[in-house]
């Protein structure tokens, strides 16, 4: 072959090459454009009508309209949160498959011994959405009119008093040992199949107190059944503006929340996490959606991928320490 004509071959080899990468690159950004380009799954690994689920729909229903397709939530419950999460982990890394995350996130490691997936290695964060400060609550026909006052007699009396939960291992038995460490008194753990049975024993003043979600007590605080002596946080909640927060009782390590954030398998594209991450901040910005957040007790709290996993990092120490502390085994 003449050399002009070896030349002609190599130039159109090459611009050949050009051209199919030139291609491929117009692909992968259609590709990414494209997402989402069908609906988006979002399990739930609790029941339908908890917290978890109110939020999961209040904050989906605004990010489907935002990214222009369905958000289908798919209860999970049950093995205290970790079928969803397992679920969750196991699924394609492709955006189409999240999982609201909350409390149980960063504490079943140390409580469950045998799980079939790695909370910390195997689920990759998305954003997180926000939370509601815990209040230790007591009866309306409790001595006790502050929360020193009950640190107080825990104290001087330590078989005196004891504290429900929701089971072994929840978000309350949690923070009432956490309190208890920090208070240095003793309570007996009273735990129950789920809140409300506990809730209606403390009314009936078989209980001494709680640590608990505001509102699933506001409505038996409000009828004069329930007395709330402090909110397990830092600053003031809204819905509560006069009731004293645990930092300012002295209690500074005491506060313990219920949060919740969106969060994948292990290696979703990068490109999938930035753009839902924002369409969870824009709804997260949203006027109505912060107003019914709100009124559910809750903080907003939005902010980058890193920023979420670095908040679960935490509460996993955090959580990890007090279970180890005091043996919790779950029910």
């Amino acid at each position: 072959m003449p050399e002009h004509h070896r030349r002609i071959a190599s130039t159109c080899r090459g611009l050949g090459l050009a051209l199919a990468l030139s291609a491929s690159a117009v692909t992968a950004v259609q590709a990414q454009d494209a997402f989402p380009s069908k609906p988006i799954r979002v399990i739930v690994p609790y029941a339908a009508g908890g917290a978890v689920d109110i939020v999961t729909r209040l904050v989906g229903e605004k990010v489907a309209a935002l990214l222009r397709q369905p958000i289908i939530v798919d209860n999970r419950p049950g093995a205290g949160s970790n079928i969803g999460m397992s679920m969750a982990a196991k699924s394609p890394a492709d955006g189409y498959t999240l999982l609201t995350a909350s409390n149980s996130l960063a504490s079943n490691a140390a409580l469950y011994k045998n799980l079939d997936f790695d909370p910390a290695h195997d689920l990759a964060p998305v954003g997180a959405i926000g939370y509601a400060p815990l209040v230790v609550v007591v009866p309306q026909a409790s001595p006790f009119k502050t929360l020193p006052e009950l640190i107080a007699f825990g104290k001087a009396n330590p078989d005196k008093l004891n504290y429900g939960s929701a089971g072994n291992g929840s978000s309350g038995h949690l923070a009432s040992e956490l309190l208890k460490d920090e208070g240095k008194f003793e309570a007996l753990h009273v735990p129950y199949k789920g809140g409300m049975p506990a809730i209606t024993d403390m009314i009936g003043n078989r209980i001494s107190f709680m640590s608990i979600n505001p509102l699933e007590v506001l409505p038996h605080v409000q009828a004069g059944k329930l007395r709330i002596l402090a909110v397990m946080d830092k600053q003031p909640t809204p819905l509560l503006p006069s009731v004293p927060t645990v930092t300012s009782l002295q209690l500074p390590n005491s506060t313990a929340t219920v949060w919740w954030g969106l969060i994948g398998p292990k290696g979703m594209p990068a490109d999938v996490v930035a753009k839902l991450n924002g369409a969870l901040r824009e709804a997260l910005a949203d006027p109505a959606v912060g107003k019914r957040m709100t009124e559910l007790g809750a903080v907003v709290t939005p902010g980058s991928p890193a920023e979420f996993g670095k908040f679960v990092e935490a509460e996993t120490v955090k959580w990890t320490k007090v279970i180890k502390a005091a043996n919790i085994q779950p029910d």
